[in-house]
């Protein structure tokens, strides 16, 4: 199988730990995993913001890149959203229909981590040790979008040495969503607060999700409170072993 490494613009900038995880962890699996290194932003801000026009150029630049590879795979479910429920969408908007098609195709073979490793590869024991107290948000593209339900959770689960505590109201956003932070400050920073309060209510050590973008929201709000309480990628905890230090 080609598996190919769609990183992410956010992960690519400041991120790069959770792109890096996901091809340490891949080729732990057994799998070769490309970087196309023509990869760019996926459009979905363009999108969310009204920049549709502009998004259609992204459109067929991530289709003509990520094409010639049999999976695709992204530590976000943010991104993977934006392909498979915005990309063909842009294109038919367009009139452009071949690339909608082409589109339409990519997204059937584009998944996010999680997705991955339980419905293509069928592994949820990935050889993981990482022995902190950890609780899992699952982000709401993930959790309403793609619907990866359990499938973080299960991962983790399997992870030697872990003792993973449940989240009270796990399932509320954290008040991030892309520029959603921006227009409405106000909102996001008390959602914020109620997430970060559920999350010290566990005394876990670390706070992991599925999406860097979520996890920068909610690390930023733990860092003002001196919490101690660190934000790290599911991408990184499957990757640790007792080998390494993450």
């Amino acid at each position: 199988m080609r598996v190919a490494l769609f990183a992410t613009c956010l992960a690519d900038a400041m991120f790069p730990h959770a792109a890096r995880a996901t091809v340490t962890l891949l080729e732990r699996l057994g799998h070769d995993v490309a970087f196309p290194a023509a990869q760019t932003c996926c459009g979905q801000m363009h999108i969310n913001t009204g920049y549709r026009r502009q998004a259609r150029n992204l459109v067929r630049h991530h289709t003509d890149v990520f094409e010639a590879y049999d999976a695709i795979v992204a530590p976000s479910g943010s991104c993977v959203g934006s392909v498979r429920h915005q990309h063909t969408a842009i294109a038919r908007d367009a009139g452009d229909q071949r690339l909608a098609a082409r589109a339409a195709q990519l997204a059937t073979r584009t998944w996010e981590l999680s997705e991955f490793l339980i419905d293509v590869l069928g592994v949820e024991d990935v050889g993981a040790h990482f022995p902190h107290r950890v609780t899992y948000h699952p982000t709401c593209h993930s959790l309403r979008m793609l619907r990866v339900g359990d499938k973080p959770l299960r991962l983790l689960r399997a992870v030697r040495g872990i003792d993973l505590v449940e989240l009270p109201a796990a399932e509320q956003c954290c008040g991030f969503g892309g520029t959603f932070a921006l227009k409405n400050a106000d909102t996001s920073a008390a959602m914020l607060a109620d997430k970060t309060g559920h999350i010290l209510a566990t005394g876990a050590a670390v706070v992991t999700a599925g999406d860097a973008s979520c996890l920068m929201h909610i690390g930023g709000g733990l860092s003002r409170l001196e919490s101690g309480v660190r934000p790290l990628h599911l991408a990184e905890i499957l990757a640790a072993t007792d080998r390494s230090r993450p």
